[in-house]
């Protein structure tokens, strides 16, 4: 096994639902502890990091003791604000206990949409990072609906990572899931599926193997990372998909181990 190229002083993390909650719907504890460790470590080295969390809706749903997200837009959107405020509560005890300041930011689709709140935003995540305070990002869940008349929504989160790595420059997007990778096939279904280690370029084959959504806490699946994937190797920069069970798991990334799957124009593709 070789090791990769990875060069990257801006980066952004996605984690995902699944990741964040046990399937039981029980908060992950140590993913969170975890988690803060080891972006106060590399903000303590100097990197310059944006983490994208989701899990409102499912911290949300372990607060208010409920074991299925509700159909209507007005009761999801009350279970993501009050689990916005719970997320953010464990954010900031674990970051506070390796004494690494964050913030919260959340956004809509709409800032990115015109020049003005644009750069507005823009501005806020460059002063946070100039202060070495860690921007944690979440989608304004409580008024970014589908059935709004203007664009307000990014769709999911693993599209929100991306569209800020985009915006900021990042060089990488890191985004940790409940999958060891990109596989040839569905891991979860075929026990004879093979982890594909690098992929240079995502066409529609890859999106053939990508299937649906992910679980009943979140909104995303393979498919929404392969979007993101997209637009990174697209911009030339860098993502790669990995398992958020250890989140130390970031270590061995930028150390150019080979674990998860790298996407990246300077990869073989499908090696």
């Amino acid at each position: 096994m070789t090791s990769r190229h990875i060069q990257a002083n801006r980066i952004v993390i996605k984690v995902g639902t699944s990741s964040l909650i046990h399937p039981n719907g029980a908060i992950n504890l140590e993913t969170f502890d975890q988690l803060a460790y080891t972006l106060s470590a590399l903000n303590n080295q100097g990197k310059e990091l944006i983490l994208v969390s989701s899990g409102a809706i499912g911290v949300g749903l372990n607060k208010m003791h409920l074991k299925q997200r509700p159909s209507e837009i007005g009761a999801q959107q009350a279970l993501a604000a009050i689990g916005q405020s719970e997320l953010m509560t464990l954010f900031t005890q674990r970051f506070d206990h390796y004494l690494t300041d964050i913030a919260q930011v959340l956004l809509t689709h709409d800032i990115f949409d015109y020049p003005k709140s644009n750069k507005f935003v823009m501005d806020t995540f460059n002063c946070l990072l100039n202060d070495n305070v860690i921007p944690i990002v979440n989608e304004n869940d409580t008024v970014a609906t589908d059935e709004l008349d203007h664009h307000t929504t990014f769709g999911d989160n693993d599209q929100l990572s991306a569209i800020v790595a985009s915006h900021m420059n990042a060089d990488l997007l890191i985004v940790l899931s409940d999958i060891d990778g990109f596989y040839d096939r569905n891991p979860k279904k075929f026990a004879d599926a093979n982890l594909i280690q690098t992929v240079s370029n995502v066409g529609d084959d890859d999106f053939t193997i990508a299937g649906g959504s992910g679980s009943r806490f979140g909104t995303g699946g393979m498919r929404t990372k392969l979007l993101a994937a997209k637009r990174m190797i697209d911009e030339d920069r860098q993502m790669v998909l990995a398992n958020g069970q250890d989140p130390q798991i970031i270590f061995d990334i930028l150390a150019g181990k080979p674990v998860g799957t790298l996407f990246s124009k300077e990869c073989v593709s499908h090696e």
